[in-house]
C-alpha cells in the first residue's frame, strides 16, 4: 500500500502570502501541467492573440471549453473584452513547434500592434465565428460565448465549440491521435512541459 505523503498544512487566505509564498505561486506551481488556451479574437482595436493556462474542458454535451483571464468586465483585457462584445473567440492548441510563438504573443504591446505579427503566425478567418484562428495550429476550436462569470479578480469564460480544425498530420484513420499531438503544458514561472514521455495505466472496472 502506498504511504500517504507527509504534509505541512497551512491555511491559504485570498491574496495573502504565507510560508509557501503567494496563493498564486502555490496554486500555479502545484496544479501542473496545465493546458494552454491560445485564444484569438477580434474587437474594435483589431485582431488579438494571447495565451491562458487557466484552461480546460468543461462539458461535452454541449462541447464547452473554459479559460479564465485574470481580468474582470470592469477592467478587462483585450481577449475578455472581445469575447464578451463579439460573443466569439477561437482556442488554438499550443504544440512544441509553436511554444516560442505563443510566448511572444504574451508580450504587452502598444495599441494597434499585432500579436500575430510579433509571434510570426498567420491569422485566418474562422468558418463559423467572427474571430481569427492561428493557421499554423494543428488543432483550433471555434467557440461561441456560452457564459462569462466573474470569479474574484478573474473571469471564467465558457465557450461552446461550434467548429473544429484538426490537421491531418495529427490524425489516424480520421480521428485525433494523441500520440501525434505534441501539446505543451504550463508549469510555473518560465517552465513548460511537453508530452514526450507517456505511460498507460488500465482503469479499474
Amino acid at each position: 500500500m502506498t504511504e500517504p505523503a507527509s504534509t505541512d498544512d497551512r491555511q491559504v487566505r485570498g491574496g495573502e502570502p504565507d510560508e509557501f509564498g503567494s496563493p498564486y505561486r502555490l496554486l500555479s506551481g502545484s496544479v501542473v501541467p496545465r493546458p494552454i488556451a491560445w485564444v484569438s479574437s477580434r474587437g474594435p482595436s483589431g485582431e488579438n492573440l494571447a495565451p491562458y493556462s487557466f484552461f480546460n474542458v468543461v462539458a461535452v454535451q454541449p462541447p464547452v471549453l473554459m479559460f479564465a483571464p485574470v481580468a474582470t468586465p470592469t477592467a478587462p483585457k483585450d481577449t475578455l473584452a472581445n469575447a464578451v462584445e463579439t460573443e466569439a473567440f477561437t482556442v488554438n492548441v499550443v504544440t512544441r513547434d509553436l511554444v516560442e510563438a505563443m510566448n511572444e504573443s504574451a508580450a504587452t504591446l502598444p495599441p494597434g500592434d499585432s500579436e500575430f505579427e510579433r509571434a510570426g503566425v498567420t491569422p485566418v478567418d474562422a468558418d463559423r465565428v467572427d474571430a481569427p484562428r492561428v493557421a499554423e495550429a494543428q488543432v483550433s476550436f471555434e467557440c461561441e460565448l456560452y457564459e462569462a462569470t466573474e470569479v474574484g479578480g478573474s473571469t471564467m469564460v465558457l465557450g461552446e465549440v461550434v467548429y473544429a480544425h484538426v490537421d491531418d498530420a495529427v490524425t489516424t484513420d480520421g480521428k485525433l491521435d494523441t500520440e501525434k499531438l505534441d501539446a505543451v503544458g504550463r508549469l510555473a514561472g518560465n517552465s513548460y512541459a511537453d508530452v514526450s514521455e507517456r505511460f498507460d495505466i488500465e482503469r479499474p472496472p
